[in-house]
């Protein structure tokens, strides 16, 4: 295709197919993005990393794919490794975007101009916002923010009062929303203790102050080396990500049961899980990192009296809540590191090796 003319252009990293980080190609003379009817275009301030944007780059989300999240090429382009109702390429991921309105299109508030916004990352048809079969991620069924300028439909812009960073404010998105949407599945109230497997990542973060800031008890599992890391936060306990006897383990320090467990690792752990929740607990999973495939025995789960709720699709008020925790000090961001956008393959390499606390960020 032509280059187009220099104000029309920007920097992108652009996925051109399932595979390793030579899919993600960085070009400076991408096209930017042009508003219509509805719209508002966006300049990215910063734009956090996170899981679906590696294992949509890897295809883990196909069936065939049995193993954890790594961040390599786990499937060949005619399988279903894509992530909802599918990935065209060329695509712009980033979901996180931290920005600020630099144009809008006809029917939107010129008031938004100049504001400094979050972006909610799940885009919904707005004349049937309650449809989740029409919802679409941003970055994954449309562009989203490793890019200088990014496009949405109005309806999707936060404008934020905040004294954070860009950069603080780009950790929040995928991460708080994810840990909300699971705390709200399981019902999660003042009374609850909630078992944090993963608790070092940027969901794990969330969950612990989501789930205090509703008044229940934490429980947050990390390497040990992490630890010291994850305090601030004010989990109730800290445990070993992997105890050995985690029975044992939630015994000694006074949970004989816990009545959530809240996932997003799922691998060999699994029965344990199961194991250490109350009759009628509540198990919730939004993600599978150490592995989807796990080994569930039924009579647990019935003979428990026990649920099961994903959650990946969120309710429509849920991204604007969030925006009011963190305007109101309510939720504090844990950034591990800033990359510029040019070094995102970097960003990604680190963001998979997991020795970070928090989110990765890249700033355009």
């Amino acid at each position: 295709s032509s280059c187009p003319p220099a104000g029309r252009r920007m920097r992108a990293f652009v996925l051109t197919g399932h595979g390793d980080l030579d899919k993600l190609e960085y070009h400076t003379d991408w096209p930017k993005p042009e508003v219509g009817a509805g719209e508002a275009l966006v300049r990215v301030l910063a734009c956090g990393l996170n899981n679906t944007d590696v294992n949509t780059r890897a295809g883990w989300y196909s069936k065939a794919v049995r193993e954890g999240t790594t961040g390599a090429g786990q499937v060949d382009e005619s399988d279903d490794g894509a992530w909802g109702s599918g990935v065209q390429f060329p695509r712009i991921q980033g979901a996180d975007v931290c920005g600020r309105v630099e144009a809008v299109g006809e029917g939107v508030d010129g008031g938004l101009v100049g504001r400094r916004v979050l972006v909610d990352t799940w885009v919904r048809d707005w004349t049937d916002p309650a449809n989740m079969d029409k919802a679409k991620y941003f970055g994954s069924e449309l562009d989203g923010g490793y890019a200088e300028f990014t496009k949405v439909p109005y309806q999707q812009l936060h404008p934020i009062e905040s004294e954070l960073s860009d950069a603080e404010l780009a950790t929040f998105a995928t991460s708080y929303v994810t840990a909300e949407n699971m705390l709200a599945r399981a019902d999660v109230k003042a009374g609850d203790s909630v078992l944090i497997p993963g608790a070092s990542g940027g969901v794990g973060g969330a969950l612990i102050q989501l789930a205090k800031r509703r008044g229940a008890k934490t429980i947050a599992m990390a390497s040990a080396s992490k630890h010291a890391q994850i305090a601030p936060l004010g989990p109730d306990v800290l445990l070993d990500r992997d105890p050995g006897d985690l029975a044992a383990a939630l015994s000694e320090v006074g949970f004989p049961t816990v009545s959530v467990v809240a996932d997003v690792v799922g691998g060999p752990i699994f029965p344990q899980l199961l194991d250490v929740l109350e009759r009628g607990g509540r198990y919730t999973c939004a993600g599978a990192i150490a592995g989807p495939i796990v080994e569930l025995d039924l009579r647990t789960f019935y003979l428990k009296d026990l649920t099961f709720t994903g959650a990946t699709i969120i309710p429509p008020h849920l991204f604007g809540d969030l925006v009011g925790y963190i305007a109101r000090g309510e939720v504090k961001p844990l950034l591990a590191q800033t990359y510029p956008l040019e070094e995102l393959h970097d960003a990604q390499r680190a963001f998979i090796a997991k020795r970070h606390v928090g989110n990765i960020v890249v700033v355009p």
